[in-house]
């Protein structure tokens, strides 16, 4: 749409739209931004994207490899019959069970600076494989990736992420050029593995209580389903795996 019909769906003058829009109007009303979001049809993440933009400053700050507490990492580990992490929004992986590391990758072998999410869907070789819907799973991520930088503080490590993957993959850049937001909250994953073959996997996000950066990420499988028989057979191979090592 143009500049004047835009704002005349708001019911703004234009040139107060002109404004805004070049950056010249401070600090716009809850009351505006709520007619930008009906104007523009906005859903849930757009709607939270324009706020975050229109209210804060970016600020930045060193610490998106920051670690969840104790507890949850061990709330995690003792998750045993569905894969399960906490991440930050930047998409690092603090926290895994060995299922999850089983199904998408062995965390504990990257680098902590390598156990990020989106890096793992644009640069790892197996996730073209492993997830079915490959060009989902990865404009999701540059839509949480979007969402972060517009939420502050915005670390030198999640700019530095943004500029290895554009430099790194043509998919990311296609995509980010998109402007595309999203937030991760539930639905369904279909993941192909190596070992076990198609999972259908339930998804739900749960936000940790006094950090809101980080998040809890659990995937299930119906009772007695196929999926359900895979991830059984999943752990099985792992405990046989991990066996042998000891061994």
């Amino acid at each position: 749409m143009r500049r004047a019909e835009v704002a005349q769906l708001a019911g703004l003058s234009t040139e107060y739209y002109v404004r805004l829009e070049q950056g010249r109007a401070d600090h716009p009303s809850q009351s505006v931004l709520e007619a930008f979001a009906r104007a523009l049809q906005l859903g849930t993440a757009e709607r939270n994207h324009l706020f975050d933009i229109a209210r804060h400053r970016r600020s930045l700050s060193p610490c998106r490899t920051d670690s969840p507490r104790p507890a949850l990492g061990h709330v995690v580990g003792g998750i045993t019959q569905f894969p399960a992490l906490i991440v930050n929004r930047s998409l690092d992986v603090l926290a895994w069970n060995p299922l999850a590391s089983c199904l998408i990758a062995d965390f504990a072998e990257l680098p902590p600076a390598h156990r990020n999410l989106a890096r793992h869907v644009f640069l790892d070789p197996r996730a073209l494989s492993l997830h079915v819907d490959w060009e989902t799973a990865a404009l999701d991520s540059v839509g949480m990736l979007r969402m972060a930088t517009s939420r502050p503080p915005v670390d030198d490590a999640l700019l530095e992420l943004i500029d290895e993957l554009s430099s790194s993959s043509p998919d990311f850049r296609r995509l980010w050029t998109t402007h595309h937001v999203h937030e991760k909250t539930h639905g369904i994953k279909l993941f192909r593995h190596e070992d076990v073959g198609l999972l259908e996997l339930q998804y739900e996000t749960f936000l940790v209580a006094g950090h809101e950066h980080h998040m809890m990420v659990v995937y299930s499988a119906e009772p007695d389903s196929p999926t359900s028989r895979s991830l059984q057979r999943l752990s099985e191979l792992h405990q046989a795996s991990s066996s042998l090592r000891v061994g």
